[in-house]
């Protein structure tokens, strides 16, 4: 944590800390508002959750071209207060009684339009801020925060949703993505924006991002193996939801603490993530991390209100565990082999490819939850996410201790 000296990526690590304690709220009150304000079904929080992640889908590709053209603070300073404006009317409407649906379905569609650019901007701000030899030990860091927030921050969102009600506990996300925008503004050094080409074309400069992304067989992979697993594990989370609010009674402060515990393998994870990498490999902490974690999803289906309940503490620390190492190893590759002027339209078309698969998930899991229950689906859900591991496995990134830097320019 030696690099909180630097003052600018201060700026942008307590941002970000604001930025995820919020979000942890948003995590359970989103679905807790529809299950226990609204009765929604099976399907319509399956169509909620896909909702939340579909403008990756619609308008990742533009996105990273747009920002490519912006200076990013900028962008991500826009997006934050546009996200709390957006959120802030949940506990109007349910304030004055007209809450529904329509409005949930609604706000989760700008949530995720406003995250879509702030997400490929942050992405794509770091190596703006910190040289490259630098970027694991600042992805590290910030992998510290969203863990410590997945620790801290479901249960205290689980006990403001029962104090608050779930559409007021929402107002303390609203502050976090205010006090985000308040401390990117704090940071002092500028990146130059892109020189405009007389000839300059969106749709020119989006392909040009896919061609690096998909032409790279390195980045392929690594689209394939985290599509995937986004794929089952979006059709899950609805899912698990329903499985401990509804089927086993719940109350939000239990909830969230039994979800916390994945906060508290994520610190772990990104406490050593540098050294796993260093031990094993990056090209085998990557693939690893998944391989060894995902199977720990086959503990969901078997979870009742009694000592069963421990293993949902087992699973979440196991997953929380595996992503840490494997989004810090796979990250900080993808930002080092990556030329500045591509920076924005690679990390728009990986989330384009890989959270793109979120919003399928989030309607499949919902159809299958109505038609074969949520267990059998839960079941289906840990099988999807365990294979995931084979893109990078079968690839040359299997035993690859140091993963390739590029020096490629773009034409």
């Amino acid at each position: 944590m030696s690099i909180l000296k630097d003052r600018d990526f201060r700026g942008l690590f307590l941002a970000d800390t604001a930025s995820q304690l919020g979000t942890q709220v948003l995590v359970l009150a989103i679905p807790l508002a529809a299950v226990q304000s609204l009765n929604a079904s099976e399907f319509e929080v399956g169509l909620l959750a896909a909702l939340q992640t579909a403008a990756f889908l619609l308008i990742g590709l533009p996105a990273g071209a747009i920002v490519d053209r912006q200076r990013k603070r900028n962008v991500m300073i826009v997006a934050d207060w546009g996200r709390a404006l957006t959120l802030a009317s949940v506990p109007l409407a349910w304030w004055f009684d007209v809450l529904t649906m329509g409005h949930l379905y609604a706000v989760a569609v700008i949530m995720g339009l406003f995250t879509v650019f702030f997400d490929v901007a942050y992405q794509s701000y770091l190596p703006y801020l910190l040289d490259r030899d630098s970027l694991v030990r600042g992805n590290s860091a910030l992998e510290v925060v969203r863990t410590v927030s997945q620790l801290g921050g479901p249960p205290v969102s689980g006990w403001l949703i029962q104090w608050l009600t779930a559409p007021f506990a929402l107002l303390t996300t609203v502050v976090g993505f205010a006090w985000s925008a308040l401390c990117l503004g704090t940071i002092r050094k500028r990146e130059q924006r892109q020189p405009r080409a007389a000839d300059r074309h969106l749709g020119r400069e989006i392909m040009e991002g896919l061609r690096f992304v998909l032409g790279h067989r390195l980045l392929r992979r690594i689209a394939g193996s985290t599509g995937t697993f986004n794929l089952f594990w979006s059709m899950a989370n609805p899912m698990i939801i329903l499985l401990l609010a509804r089927d086993l009674e719940l109350t939000a402060g239990v909830i969230g603490l039994l979800t916390a515990v994945g906060g508290l393998g994520g610190l772990v994870g990104a406490a050593v993530a540098s050294k796993f990498a260093a031990k094993v490999g990056q090209g085998p902490a990557i693939w690893m991390s998944t391989a060894l974690s995902a199977p720990f999803g086959f503990l969901l289906p078997i979870v009742e209100a009694d000592w069963r309940l421990g293993l949902v503490v087992v699973q979440e620390f196991m997953f929380g565990l595996g992503v840490v190492l494997y989004n810090v190893t796979q990250l900080s590759f993808r930002q080092a082999i990556t030329p500045e002027p591509l920076l924005g339209r690679m990390n728009a078309t990986m989330r384009f490819l890989v959270w793109g698969t979120m919003p399928i998930g989030g309607i499949i899991g919902g159809v299958l939850g109505e038609v074969i229950g949520v267990r059998n689906t839960l079941w289906i859900c840990a099988a999807g996410a365990t294979l995931s591991f084979l893109w990078i496995y079968t690839s040359p990134m299997r035993t690859m201790r140091e993963l390739p830097v590029s020096n490629h320019t773009p034409q």
